[in-house]
């Protein structure tokens, strides 16, 4: 048996209550965090994110309207209209109005990095071209173990997630490396005529 099973037995042994996560999660329009210009660059400081594929999408100078997310103050951004969503832990300006900022309620019985996991088991698509966040998608439940069981299973994920990314970094540097090696074995000197 895992150490999660035995928390569960332990903690949980009749089941867990499912809670919406509009009673976990409280929103926060972006209006006064978007960024004025796209004049961006590399060497400015605060990056500007969107929650879809690219997330960072540059670099602004801007500096008021930052939103001040940090390690011990993270937010999670939600696309309203895609529901796509990012964990956030450092300071940014946002770049669309279709975005919200997610926080974990005071005094909601669970772990913030915890409902970021429990949402990527959330099966559901949208169709249309709609604000999600208020008519659909915070009414949607997740199950809520004990904090205990919360906190085991979000070290577990975050140590997956931290593999993955070193996975990612050697298979990335492996690919270079083979180009590299690849371009100078089959590069040769042309013949003399």
């Amino acid at each position: 048996m895992s150490r999660i099973d035995d928390l569960i037995a332990e903690h949980c042994p009749n089941g867990v209550e499912y809670v919406p996560l509009g009673d976990l999660l409280d929103y926060e329009q972006p209006t006064p965090y978007l960024v004025s210009s796209q004049d961006y660059s590399d060497e400015f400081p605060t990056p500007v994110l969107t929650a879809g594929q690219t997330f960072v999408l540059g670099y602004t100078d801007e500096e008021s309207g930052i939103y001040p997310a940090s390690v011990k103050s993270p937010v999670m951004i939600f696309d309203d209209f895609t529901t796509a969503y990012k964990w956030v832990d450092f300071p940014f300006k946002a770049k669309s109005s279709a975005m919200k900022m997610l926080t974990l309620k005071q005094g909601a019985p669970a772990l913030f990095r915890f409902v970021f996991y429990a949402m990527s088991c959330i099966d559901y698509v949208p169709v249309d071209h709609a604000r999600h966040w208020i008519s659909k998608y915070s009414y949607f439940k997740i199950p809520v173990p004990p904090v205990e069981v919360q906190r085991e299973i979000v070290r577990v994920l975050d140590t997956f997630t931290e593999l993955e990314a070193e996975l990612k970094a050697e298979l990335e540097a492996r690919r270079h490396q083979y180009e590299y090696y690849r371009d100078r074995l089959l590069t040769f000197d042309e013949a003399p005529a």
